[in-house]
């Protein structure tokens, strides 16, 4: 019985000492509403780019005043979907650390925030120098790297689902890389796709549980 009970609560200690290093307030349905938007922006992407009977994705077209409407359109929706993604991710977030006693601003969720920015960030910048010397046939694949490599950085600090759902991005994007032209099919494969799918896995795996 004693022993039974010393095995208990070291569990415990465990079990306190990982929430207390790692922010788990995430909200699996959170993913799964950024998969949806990802799919409904590649629908309209993919209309605009068939209504013009042009591939702004292999570089292999050139560019006319007319298509700078259309490319700033798909920068449009691109926008769209991130804020749309981010807000509901933040909302559901927090509402599910109330439900669970948990602080939305602490020491893990600043840390989680600070290692997912960073290669985010440097993803970013790379690929708007990619646009500025007219390689946007990279663009796509890069982007899929990076937050890849954004998922992979943060999950040290979050759920560990995280990190082979980067790992997954990363290898779809390296794959992008020989399908020049296909990099909207591939975004909503990985952003689309892969985010209502380990939604899905983190929603039934702790959000039912722990409510």
């Amino acid at each position: 019985m004693d022993s039974n009970k010393y095995l208990e609560d070291i569990s415990e200690i465990k079990n306190m000492m990982s929430r207390s290093s790692r922010f788990i307030s995430l909200s699996g349905l959170s993913g799964i509403m950024a998969g949806i938007y990802a799919l409904i922006g590649a629908y309209l992407a993919h209309g605009i780019m068939t209504d013009a009977g042009r591939d702004y994705f292999s570089g292999r077209a050139d560019v006319t005043g007319s298509d700078a409407l259309r490319i700033d359109a798909l920068y449009g929706i691109a926008i769209g979907v991130l804020v749309a993604a981010v807000v509901t991710g933040i909302i559901l977030t927090i509402r599910k650390s109330r439900k669970s006693g948990e602080k939305i601003w602490d020491v893990s969720s600043k840390r989680l925030v600070l290692n997912f920015l960073i290669p985010l960030l440097a993803g970013g910048v790379f690929c708007l120098v990619l646009i500025q010397y007219g390689i946007v046939w990279l663009v796509a694949p890069a982007t899929l790297i990076f937050y890849g490599l954004a998922c992979v950085n943060a999950s040290k600090y979050t759920l560990g689902d995280i990190r082979y759902m980067g790992i997954a991005f990363i290898v779809l994007g390296l794959i992008n890389t020989q399908f020049i032209g296909y990099g909207l099919y591939f975004w909503a494969l990985g952003f689309g796709v892969f985010h209502i799918l380990y939604g899905a896995i983190m929603h039934f795996k702790y959000d039912k549980t722990s409510s």
